[in-house]
């Protein structure tokens, strides 16, 4: 399980409310390390399946090749306009690799239900069409941290 949040616990999502915004946003930002040092932050589609959170990625990505060489990821989710409107979701570990990479359809039960999810979410068909560029990384997160400005009002 996560650590749970120690600052901004008033302003915290609940549990419910955490699973809610992961379940209802598409998009978030991943963050790895480059060989180097180098911070890189790209945007990519994702699935929460309530545990972890499952990451579809070109295989020949800068973003790939950071996680092949060092797993270590923070993954930011978040909404809003105006300042007393955002709300987010910031998730950190370490990633595991799961299935062939890249992914063309082999058998492998372990992903039969994140990617039948991901393709209804993301692309409105009931099973996922296979590219031969794409592979799944997944984050089961050791430290979620969450906001939601909404909150700020009523403090």
């Amino acid at each position: 399980m996560a650590d749970s949040q120690r600052r901004g616990r008033r302003i915290m999502m609940t549990p419910q409310e955490l699973e809610a915004f992961l379940a209802e946003q598409r998009t978030c930002r991943v963050a790895t390390v480059s060989p180097d040092g180098t911070p890189h932050v790209s945007p990519l589609w994702f699935l929460w399946d309530g545990t972890s959170l499952w990451l579809y990625s070109l295989s020949r990505s800068r973003r790939w090749a950071d996680l092949r060489a060092d797993g270590r990821i923070a993954v930011v989710v978040d909404a809003g306009e105006e300042y007393g409107e955002l709300r987010g979701v910031e998730l950190s570990g370490r990633v595991e690799f799961v299935g062939e990479s890249p992914r063309t359809g082999e058998p492998c039960p372990e992903l039969d239900a994140a990617e039948k999810q991901f393709a209804q979410k993301n692309f409105g068909m009931p099973e996922m069409v296979y590219d031969g560029r794409h592979a799944w990384a997944r984050l089961t997160p050791d430290k979620i941290a969450s906001w939601d400005f909404r909150k700020l009002a009523g403090l």
